[in-house]
């Protein structure tokens, strides 16, 4: 697979992913084979929108941000958010939860400047509120999977370091409280996430402590296809060979879609890990090809014994928060809800 695969797509995706599936058929030697599917030539489309920091805010800004490097060596990067008006005790400035965000894209598309990623923490942040560090991990298929998960951990190590340097990022030395740190991830940042938590609980992280893992609509898949997958495999936003071109992409060479990285639900390894994990909370919506994984994910969960808060809306589809404001904010209820 060329390795332009992701800058292209990042140029010239404007969110309609049957768009992507036809852009790389265009392109990219080998595409799966999937009966009634049509691939036409189609105009490429815009590049998706992006949302520039605020660190100059102006009267009636809610939140600034900012963008500091995490890793000069894999080139990785985040995204600070932090409310204007920080809360207060005692005329003391209240610290307050950290949330480490990883943004949705399906692996190969979008960054932490993404106009959707960028309102989402911006209203997380105002209304939790909380500082949020928004991680731009490396994309496919320049790298491929355990990449993401390693470059989570790299921002969760980055995140304990500031707190504890007298000259760190003072965002993060300041205001926030490391002991009440949550990880929260949209799609594949739900994966991200999940198998960085798995990790991250293993390591001393003191005073650092992860309080919660937020997987919103998480993106998990495997060979042996699911119903929901089967009814919704024309789906307008998410089709089915759209899902198995990124997971073709992500994971690593010469391995399928029961690869733990994809199906956790398929291996039993590692299940003695994930009791370790704290609370956590799965948000999903009936119209996602994903939610039977979705469901039993959080099966798998339970059984291992893990405290989960289960939130599946018996309407939406796959990334409808984004799209529908009434939505957002019930998510986002949900949310601060779990987070206070």
């Amino acid at each position: 697979m060329a390795l332009w695969v992701s800058s292209v797509a990042e140029k010239m995706w404007s969110g309609d992913l049957v768009s992507l599936f036809v852009l790389l058929a265009n392109h990219v030697h080998y595409v799966p084979i999937y009966q009634n599917v049509q691939i036409r030539p189609v105009h490429p489309p815009p590049r998706p929108p992006t949302t520039p920091t605020n660190t100059d805010p102006t009267p009636g800004d809610p939140v600034v941000s900012k963008d500091v490097t995490l890793n000069p060596e894999t080139r990785t990067w985040a995204r600070i958010f932090r409310p204007t008006k920080l809360p207060s005790n005692d005329n003391t400035v209240a610290r307050l939860p950290i949330i480490i965000y990883f943004h949705h894209g399906g692996w190969i598309l979008l960054s932490a400047a993404d106009a959707a990623a960028h309102t989402n923490c911006s209203q997380i942040t105002s209304e939790v509120p909380a500082i949020i560090v928004s991680v731009n991990y490396r994309l496919a298929p320049e790298s491929r999977l355990p990449a993401q998960h390693h470059d989570a951990l790299d921002a969760i190590h980055w995140v304990r370091a500031q707190a504890q340097d007298p000259k760190g990022e003072n965002w993060i030395r300041d205001y926030a409280d490391v002991s009440r740190c949550y990880l929260y991830g949209c799609g594949c940042g739900g994966n991200i996430v999940f198998f960085s938590g798995l990790k991250a609980y293993q390591l001393q992280l003191e005073p650092l402590k992860i309080s919660g893992i937020i997987m919103n609509q998480p993106m998990f898949g495997g060979v042996q296809r699911t119903n929901s997958e089967l009814r919704f495999a024309t789906d307008q936003l998410l089709p089915l060979p759209v899902l198995d071109l990124m997971w073709d992409l992500a994971l690593p060479k010469a391995t399928d879609r029961n690869h733990r990285y994809c199906n956790p639900m398929a291996d039993e390894v590692h299940k003695d890990l994930i009791k370790r994990l704290g609370r956590c909370l799965v948000i999903g919506f009936s119209g996602d090809p994903m939610i039977d994984r979705q469901q039993d994910f959080v099966t798998m969960l339970v059984a291992c014994g893990v405290r989960v808060d289960a939130r599946f809306d018996d309407l939406g589809f796959h990334n409808v928060d984004f799209v529908d404001s009434r939505r957002a904010a019930a998510v986002l209820n949900i949310v601060k809800e779990f987070i206070i």
